[in-house]
């Protein structure tokens, strides 16, 4: 069932739009504050939430809703608006639809699903029953355990949404792991599936055959201790734990789509004269031939390419650190997490990147060391690794297995290069010996590695090259 609706309108929905969407509730409902009055929730009269809505974004990037929705939205810019309904009342999804369709009929636009935003009458809810607090008390959240928080998603692209986002840090906070269930048709943003890395954290698919399974490591899964966690196979032993995988988690083709993926860090010296985001520009110029579209504090990314105002962004919430987002054009599919923090080195950006490529696409191999060498020589590059891997060209992750990615370079940092004794960082055990990159008195050095999506082998060469340059 729909959880998430959405209004893509032209015009900002005003006070008096967003009071008619609400009104669909009938002027019994009443209208409370939430998350420092960011979200406007439909309560019962108990006070208890039946719809949240998130205040209207600006989307100035093209293509948002396209790759997250699957839907067309208006010209850019427009108003993103979402509402989402407490879980498993059936008038409260029907109040989220009806909240969308108003406003979209009043400030022109279209709702997303088109299905859940059908009527603009009001609808009746009275003696309904909600979540309870605490669940209910944090709009992204269905269920609360003192093990996990649970989230359901039904929509194409599970994305890193402003409530997602609320959710993973109001967790982390209450040392909770974060559960995100969805149907079986769901995919997840890179951006979400890079914050479900620590467990108990997990991606929890409904299966037909199997009931759960994990969407990442395909483990049949069932709800047990206030947690969704392996289950144990039938001639599993104390000795051999083994945890059976879902058959449709093992039901894959070969598309010939690849994606091409790089995870560099940067260390630049804290200076009130510091332009931040100039790294990634560099490197997917290089790449592509053209800047990022656009970039967010979460998804959709709705503000247009700036170094200069994602500085701006990063020193207001600074010593904090700040999690980004950044997309590519729809010509070129690519997307990138940064995560800027101050640390007693200077400024760190931590950024995990990716482009796709369908079958009759070559990614651009032979731009790397030129890539390489500009991050090393302008931009304070302290290490990056390359990887090509098997995967689908629009960069969503699907519940199935995917191949992981093959090392193709790995890139030491001139600094990091000096600090090493003797050439250590120069006479490798590796077949092929380093590029140096930048001036012969400051190099950085460019390993190559194998590099072939079919052969895992390069995982091997990637394991001896760094124990030779940590001395082991």
């Amino acid at each position: 069932m729909t959880k998430d609706v959405i209004a893509l309108t032209q015009r900002m929905p005003d006070p008096l739009t967003v009071l008619a969407g609400l009104l669909s509730g009938g002027p019994d409902k009443l209208v409370g504050m939430a998350g420092e009055n960011a979200v406007v929730q439909l309560c019962d009269d108990e006070g208890r939430p039946l719809v949240s809505v998130e205040a209207p974004l600006l989307v100035q990037v093209a293509g948002e809703a396209e790759r997250l929705l699957g839907a067309t939205p208006p010209s850019v810019p427009y108003w993103w608006t979402e509402a989402r309904a407490t879980t498993g009342i059936e008038e409260a999804e029907l109040l989220a639809g009806t909240f969308a369709a108003r406003v979209a009929s009043l400030a022109g636009g279209s709702a997303w699903p088109p299905e859940a935003a059908r009527s603009l009458a009001v609808v009746k809810s009275e003696g309904v029953s909600v979540a309870p607090t605490p669940a209910a008390a944090q709009p992204a959240v269905d269920a609360l355990t003192d093990k996990v928080a649970v989230v359901i998603q039904d929509r194409p692209v599970v994305a890193m949404t402003a409530w997602l986002s609320d959710a993973f840090r109001a967790a982390a906070n209450a040392e909770l792991g974060l559960q995100i269930v969805t149907s079986p048709g769901v995919t997840l943003s890179p951006a979400v599936r890079n914050s479900l890395s620590g467990w108990p954290s997990r991606w929890v698919v409904q299966d037909e055959r199997d009931g759960y399974y994990d969407g990442l490591s395909g483990a049949v899964l069932r709800w047990q201790n206030g947690l969704f966690a392996p289950v144990e196979a039938a001639d599993a032993t104390p000795d051999d734990p083994r945890t059976p995988v879902a058959a449709a988690f093992q039901e894959i083709a070969d598309t010939g789509e690849r994606q091409l993926a790089v995870s560099f860090r940067t260390v630049h010296p804290a200076d009130d004269r510091l332009v931040l985001g100039g790294a990634l520009e560099s490197l997917w110029r290089e790449l592509t031939g053209e800047a990022p579209a656009g970039w967010g504090t979460a998804e959709p990314a709705n503000l247009p390419w700036s170094l200069r105002r994602l500085t701006d962004v990063a020193f207001e919430r600074s010593p904090e650190p700040t999690w980004l987002v950044v997309v590519g054009s729809q010509d070129r599919p690519g997307l990138a997490t940064v995560r800027i923090s101050r640390t007693t080195g200077g400024v760190e950006e931590d950024v995990t990147l990716a482009f796709g490529y369908g079958a009759g696409e070559e990614p651009p191999l032979d731009a790397l060391p030129r890539a390489a060498e500009v991050l090393a020589t302008r931009h304070h590059l302290q290490s990056m690794l390359v990887q090509i891997r098997k995967a689908r060209r629009d960069l969503a992750v699907p519940p199935r297995f995917e191949g992981p990615g093959v090392p193709m370079a790995f890139v030491l940092g001139a600094e990091e290069v000096r600090e090493m004794p003797g050439d250590r960082a120069r006479r490798t055990p590796l077949a092929q010996p380093p590029i140096p990159l930048g001036p012969k008195t400051r190099s950085a050095m460019y390993y190559p590695l194998p590099g072939d999506p079919s052969d895992l082998s390069g995982w091997a060469d990637f394991e001896r090259l760094m124990r030779h340059l940590k001395g082991a």
